[in-house]
């Protein structure tokens, strides 16, 4: 008797696999509506806790600490920062309040910070001008020999001003400073130090001739003192010299001018005394 051969029932194995991929499909579904109803969930829950925490009245500032202002008030700065007593320290953004305040011309570098619950700090460095530049408008330049600003009327005016420079000799960084603004910064420079000949206080102007140099104007009784330009430091020398001899001498109470561009011969031109020679007497 032979062996019965049975018949697969492909209808009945087709039908399960589609049944299984849709219970699949179905599963996948599922899972992708859990996920995202979580994140939606778990996004609903961080603004939920940013709106409750930004607007909670225990983060409230009451007390702003500004410190490194010395022109600029406590008031400008928090205008400019865009801060107030009372808002909330959370929802301040640090990095905008620091990008504003740098916005500012006489503010060279700041940092915001908070300290929980209630306070904000603000420090800044304030832009130390250094002298005025007339280039036909006038800048203030800091003491990197930068402009910083255009000047206006309530600037500080009781400052050094630069004149006969040209807009070619702006320091610029990562560059070689010109000849006629490195003699500038180099007298300015000399003038802070302590007992300097030509005080930095004392200078009202410096007047650059690019050719001879430098003239300064600065003491009442010496209407102008001729440096040229190079070797400073020994004709700061020569020129105290200078000074203290004249000053036991009462006809040279008021010269017109020091002339010291060459040290090998010193011209001093006096005002008070002529000669048929002429009114000038080499040291």
């Amino acid at each position: 008797m032979g062996r019965k051969h049975i018949r697969r029932n492909y209808y009945k194995n087709s039908t399960a696999k589609k049944c299984n991929r849709i219970i699949k499909r179905l599963v996948f579904c599922i899972k992708t509506v859990v996920v995202v109803a979580a994140l939606q969930l778990v996004s609903f829950l961080f603004l939920f806790s940013y709106d409750f925490l930004t607007q909670c009245d225990y983060f409230r500032a009451e007390k702003l600490v500004v410190t490194g202002a010395d022109r600029l008030s406590e008031k400008q700065i928090l205008q400019q920062a865009q801060i107030k007593k009372g808002v909330n320290i959370l929802s301040v953004n640090l990095s905008m309040a620091r990008k504003r305040l740098l916005a500012h011309s006489w503010i060279t570098e700041a940092e915001v910070s908070r300290e929980l619950p209630s306070e904000i700090n603000i420090r800044i460095k304030e832009q130390k001008p250094l002298a005025i530049l007339d280039l036909g408008r006038k800048f203030l330049i800091n003491t990197s020999g930068e402009i910083f600003k255009e000047m206006v009327v309530s600037d500080p005016d009781q400052l050094p001003i630069v004149s006969g420079l040209e807009f070619s000799d702006i320091n610029v960084r990562d560059k070689p400073r010109s000849i006629p603004f490195k003699a500038v910064m180099n007298v300015l420079e000399l003038g802070q130090k302590s007992n300097s000949v030509l005080p930095y206080k004392l200078i009202k102007r410096i007047q650059v001739d690019r050719e001879m140099g430098l003239t300064i104007y600065a003491f009442e009784h010496i209407k102008v003192i001729k440096i040229g330009y190079n070797d400073y430091p020994n004709k700061y020398a020569r020129l105290k010299n200078i000074l203290v001899h004249l000053k036991k001498r009462r006809g040279f109470s008021h010269l017109k001018s020091i002339n010291l561009n060459n040290l090998n011969r010193i011209v001093v031109n006096p005002t008070k005394r002529k000669s048929p020679a002429g009114d000038h007497k080499e040291v």
